[in-house]
């Protein structure tokens, strides 16, 4: 097909993420991508600013990256993973539980993220199904979060502000308390007393708490405090509750620390990790978990943790992972992503100056601007693009989180595309 054609196909059969098929968007057709860089099929280049939603942090086409999936493909590019192993997956369960906190020894791979985040409340519901605890089956979370698009995961998003509000009727009704405060108000013991409220009066019926920690990401990209974290840490102690932790989006260095929740010094119970897992390359996941989370499963003598996809422990993407790990930890990654960081703050805060922005703010590799009312991205978007960007604005967020890799320069053009793109905004 000509790139005309293509895109016309496109348009008439192909449904794109949260798309209408009767109302398209118009499309960019992407020939191929290297680096910070995306080339589309006109031959135009965009610098990417969003790392393919967060994933690419090491960017496009990178030789060892590519070399890891030639290299595995060559032995096997999958087999079962239900009676059988590989060296691939056992690798990469060494590497996450090395890098993690001490109390997570155990490792299911899964699909996604959000096929993580459905087997993370599955072991919570099932960890107390097996002590005879039948009636935790409750999760508590905080508005203002997002953890994917199935339906497990749907049901503990924001049910007011989140994107999923027309399945409340069929989703499981869950317990939800009011969003942390974001770091730009001091912090005070009463900012978690609602939280405190919840578990108090709810706990008989909890069986975890989830929570993306030090950052809410496609709830609004706010960013809150680690006392917060520390304190919900405590109160599920306090409590009998297990805490999960979503590092879907904040993992591997995005935040400035490998993992977010390092930032308030504690520990999961259940961590899920994707995304920049395979630092882009190929879908999967990964649900860390403590023995205690483990000896409580298998509590009844079953011992059987209800989940397994068929390619769990893809021996492809367990392979680049390892590689993309392997890259990040090689590399001067906390340097990268300060350098970026103080970039951001610097770059970004000229935006303040313009009406319809509400707020700058940045944390690690991440930079926001929020506006006070929703930007149009059918009007914004070639905008982006004839100022050599590729920006993907959502409600009234337009923000960054850009490859480790990129250079100054090219984070320069990214952030002044947004100053001038704004100014026209009325």
């Amino acid at each position: 097909m000509t790139p005309e054609e293509l895109l016309a196909y496109d348009a008439k059969h192909v449904w794109h993420p949260y798309s209408s098929m009767s109302n398209p968007q118009t499309m960019l057709a992407v020939e191929s991508a290297e680096g910070v860089y995306l080339k589309l099929t006109d031959g135009t280049r965009l610098i990417d600013g969003m790392s393919s939603w967060w994933s690419a942090l090491h960017g496009y086409n990178h030789p060892k990256l590519n070399q890891a999936l030639i290299d595995q493909s060559m032995k096997m590019s999958h087999v079962m993973f239900g009676g059988l192993t590989h060296e691939p997956a056992v690798t990469l369960a060494k590497k996450l539980i090395d890098l993690t906190s001490d109390n997570l020894q155990h490792v299911f791979f899964a699909d996604s993220g959000s096929v993580g985040v459905e087997v993370s409340i599955k072991m919570a519901l099932q960890f107390w199904q097996a002590q005879g605890k039948t009636q935790k089956t409750k999760l508590l979370t905080v508005r203002n979060g997002y953890y994917g698009d199935t339906f497990g995961a749907m049901a503990v998003c924001d049910p007011v502000n989140g994107m999923h509000g027309m399945f409340s009727n069929v989703l499981a009704e869950h317990i939800f308390a009011e969003a942390p405060a974001t770091t730009n108000t001091e912090w005070k013991a009463e900012l978690i007393d609602d939280f405190k409220h919840q578990i108090c009066k709810h706990h008989k019926d909890i069986a975890a708490v989830i929570i993306e920690p030090m950052v809410q990401n496609a709830g609004g990209i706010r960013f809150y405090h680690p006392d917060y974290l520390q304190q919900v840490r405590i109160l599920c102690d306090q409590y009998d509750v297990l805490l999960i932790l979503d590092e879907i989006a904040t993992g591997f260095g995005r935040t400035g620390t490998l993992f977010a929740y390092e930032q308030a010094n504690i520990q999961a119970d259940i961590l899920v990790v994707g995304k920049a897992l395979t630092g882009g390359y190929m879908t999967l996941s990964a649900v860390l978990t403590s023995k205690k989370v483990v000896e409580g499963i298998e509590a009844d003598g079953q011992g059987v943790l209800m989940h397994g996809p068929t390619f769990m422990a893809n021996p492809l993407a367990c392979s680049v992972a390892n590689a993309s790990i392997d890259l990040l930890i090689e590399s001067n990654w906390q340097e990268n992503i300060q350098a970026i960081e103080n970039q951001l703050k610097e770059e970004l805060a000229p935006c303040r100056q313009l009406k319809c922005v509400k707020e700058v703010r940045t944390k690690g590799a991440i930079g926001v601007v929020e506006l006070h009312e929703s930007i149009d991205t059918v009007w914004s978007q070639p905008l982006f693009s004839e100022r050599g960007v590729w920006l993907r604005p959502f409600g009234k967020l337009v923000y960054l989180m850009p490859p480790f890799i990129i250079k100054k320069d090219e984070l320069s053009i990214l952030t002044k595309a947004i100053f001038k793109v704004l100014e026209k905004v009325r």
